[in-house]
């Protein structure tokens, strides 16, 4: 098994390429992405793009349209992606606060979440996450801050 930076890892994947030769410092594809049908559609340094094919039959809330906490844990699929490209080895991090906007329902859709930093830090990251529809349309923007972990704090994480 050879290990690759994140960013590197996460580029095969994006591409389709077969990483079962590959491992890196993070989990992917992680368990809740894999349980909620998320895809990762473009990275680069600090950003990515996660998609998902919401369905009320599947996301949906009382009132019949896809549940708010599916578009929050899909921005922070997004952000986790972005940030975790920034990563070196003994090095992880945690979300410390997640702020969402909604703007407009949706039913069945393919969502597409993309997330940059607005302001990087050594420690702290802010990211912008904004989710969109298949018209193009703002479903929700999300803002959350991001910690970098180093040495003890980072083990186990």
């Amino acid at each position: 098994m050879q290990k690759i930076p994140i960013l590197d890892y996460l580029k095969k994947v994006v591409n389709g390429e077969d990483v079962k030769e590959y491992e890196t410092y993070q989990i992917y594809p992680t368990a809740i992405s894999k349980t909620l049908g998320f895809q990762i559609k473009e990275i680069s340094m600090g950003e990515a793009k996660v998609a998902i094919d919401a369905d009320t039959e599947f996301h949906g809330n009382q009132q019949g349209t896809v549940h708010g906490g599916l578009l929050c844990e899909l921005a922070d699929a997004a952000i986790g992606t972005a940030h975790s490209t920034l990563m070196n080895e003994g090095e992880s991090f945690t979300s410390i606060e997640l702020k969402i906007n909604f703007f407009r329902p949706t039913w069945k859709d393919r969502l597409v979440a993309y997330a940059r930093p607005i302001q990087s830090g050594k420690t702290i990251t802010v990211y912008h996450c904004e989710i969109t529809n298949t018209e193009g349309k703002m479903v929700a923007a999300v803002t959350s801050t991001v910690m970098t972990l180093r040495g003890d704090k980072a083990k186990g994480r």
